[in-house]
């Protein structure tokens, strides 16, 4: 299997198990990842939020770790990465603000590169403009976004995800082993065990 170089977008109360549990997951099958967020630089952090799911009508919010980046934001240039991965959070609601951060986005989507994204994640692809006509699923407050951009949003259960040629999408961290192999399906990765 070739390795891949995987851009990842992150900021501060990025949700922690959807930025640690693929960005560890990706290198340990020996993949590249560089995890970014504007402002800051390689060996900087960024602050994580724990959502969880506790039986209330939406989820609740915890710290979580403090993530390192290992790159440089400014840095980026991405036609030199083969795939993104947008984690969900609280991050992607100013993240979509950035206007470098949505044509990154587009890189990928124009080039047809792999992009997976999770949870709040789809509010900056839509923010972007690349959803129209794409069948896919986020955290269900996100749904609205995701069909006012002409979006296909699907309502699946949380721990499912959605692959729609180069795109995978899933509601929230419960996911991550279908979001995951989704993904490493699109990257050509075959794990030998």
């Amino acid at each position: 299997m070739a390795s891949k170089k995987i851009l990842m977008l992150v900021g501060d109360y990025v949700e922690d198990y959807e930025a640690m549990v693929p960005f560890q997951a990706l290198l340990a099958v020996g993949h590249q990842v560089h995890a970014v967020c504007p402002g800051k630089r390689a060996g900087e952090t960024v602050r994580t939020a724990v959502h969880d799911f506790e039986g209330d009508q939406t989820y609740s919010e915890k710290r979580g770790h403090n993530f390192t980046l290992n790159a440089t934001f400014d840095e980026v240039n991405p036609a030199d990465y083969d795939a993104l991965l947008v984690p969900g959070g609280r991050a992607p609601e100013y993240l979509r603000l950035n206007p470098q951060v949505l044509n990154i986005v587009r890189h990928f989507a124009e080039t047809n590169k792999p992009i997976a994204a999770i949870c709040h994640g789809l509010q900056i692809l839509a923010a972007a403009g690349v959803l129209k006509g794409r069948r896919c699923t986020a955290y269900p407050a996100v749904g609205p976004e995701v069909r006012n951009c002409g979006g296909d949003y699907q309502d699946i259960p949380a721990d499912k995800a959605i692959l729609d040629g180069n795109l995978v999408s899933s509601p929230a961290w419960p996911g991550h082993p279908e979001f995951i192999a989704a993904f490493l399906k699109l990257l050509g990765t075959q794990i030998q065990l």
